[in-house]
């Protein structure tokens, strides 16, 4: 099959050849009909996972055709049209059993602790866990966009973040997943703030429900400017890219009791970030993190994209094919941009 290779981190990737995955015996392979390109996938390629083995093939978020099935799969079927969380869980461990699949305690992710989805096919553990139907009205570039940054998004306002109409939510960082949380609070009646350097990604932004936009390349204290524009600070914040700058500036713009919900990635040199704690102490903020979504927590927001309420298909904005996906994983360190640039495997350029 065809996947996009990378040898060491940091050095270019390249398309070439090598072998079809088999599936385990509790796993399936999917014929990889689409995949995101994602901030994670650049991280890793950097060398930001330790869980990643080179050489490597990144790729997490995927939609696609159940090609083959372990023998001890029960729920599926080959043609079956399937999309995934990019945590893979166990399905036995404690977490698991509690119902909380995003933070299995021996979860696999495509893309970082084995070969992704910027392939041909891709293999997938745990397949009855992990698994979940693809509508036939959707898309597969639509439901690509769910399985990382649209359902991480939804958990991190919906279920972490606890939104509610009329409450001031403030998105920082206008990506991939920024966008999706700013579409997906909107939604709930809440009046948005978006943070970006980027003026087309807070146009975006704005036409995906934002009700105020702070550039912050132009602003000398984004959490100042917050806290005026909401009348004291919002109620909840994401920080939705992951750096120094914009977790600070969460929590900084927070309200008394007010909610800081931590998606982005933060690498560093020693893996500690600074937090300012001080101001978490004196108005009993909540700091959380938000880490995926559990497969058997998808229906309520598949619903609500069937019902037109989220529409996940607005945030693509472009599409490429597998040769071009080097270059394009690449530029994200300088130009993270903005929307979802969704993979399609099997395109030669058409």
């Amino acid at each position: 099959m065809r996947a996009v290779v990378f040898e060491h981190f940091g050095e270019p990737a390249e398309v070439r050849d090598v072998p079809a995955p088999r599936p385990a015996d509790h796993g399936v392979v999917v014929r990889v009909e689409a995949t995101g390109l994602c901030r994670s996938d650049w991280h890793g390629w950097q060398g930001h996972d330790p869980d990643i083995t080179l050489p490597h093939v990144p790729g997490h978020e995927l939609a696609g055709v159940v090609e083959e099935i372990g023998a001890g799969v029960h729920d599926w079927h080959p043609g079956d049209r399937v999309t995934v969380p990019f945590v893979c869980a166990c399905g036995t461990c404690g977490a698991c059993a509690a119902g909380d699949q995003q933070v299995c305690e021996r979860q696999t992710q495509p893309g970082f602790t084995h070969w992704g989805s910027f392939a041909e096919y891709v293999a997938l553990d745990h397949a009855d866990v992990n698994l979940v139907a693809v509508p036939d009205e959707m898309s597969f570039a639509t439901a690509a966009s769910l399985g990382c940054r649209f359902a991480t998004a939804f958990r991190a306002v919906v279920q972490q973040g606890r939104v509610a109409a009329g409450e001031w939510v403030v998105v920082h960082g206008c990506g991939g997943v920024g966008l999706s949380a700013v579409m997906i609070a909107a939604a709930a009646g809440a009046r948005v703030v978006a943070v970006d350097v980027s003026p087309g990604a807070l146009d975006l932004a704005r036409k995906f429900g934002a009700a105020e936009c702070v550039d912050a390349g132009r602003t000398t204290d984004p959490a100042a400017a917050i806290r005026e524009l909401t009348g004291g600070g919002a109620h909840l914040s994401l920080d939705a890219l992951g750096s120094l700058v914009t977790c600070a500036a969460s929590v900084n713009g927070l309200r008394r009791r007010g909610r800081h919900i931590q998606v982005g990635l933060l690498p560093s040199a020693d893996g500690t970030t600074p937090v300012p704690m001080a101001r978490a102490i004196a108005l009993e903020l909540e700091l959380l993190g938000s880490h995926g979504m559990a497969a058997h927590t998808y229906p309520p927001m598949l619903e609500l994209v069937r019902a037109g309420a989220l529409r996940p298909d607005l945030l693509v904005t472009s599409t490429i094919t597998l040769d071009a996906t080097p270059d394009a994983l690449a530029s994200m360190g300088t130009a993270p941009g903005a929307g979802v640039t969704v993979i399609e495997p099997w395109s030669r350029g058409r």
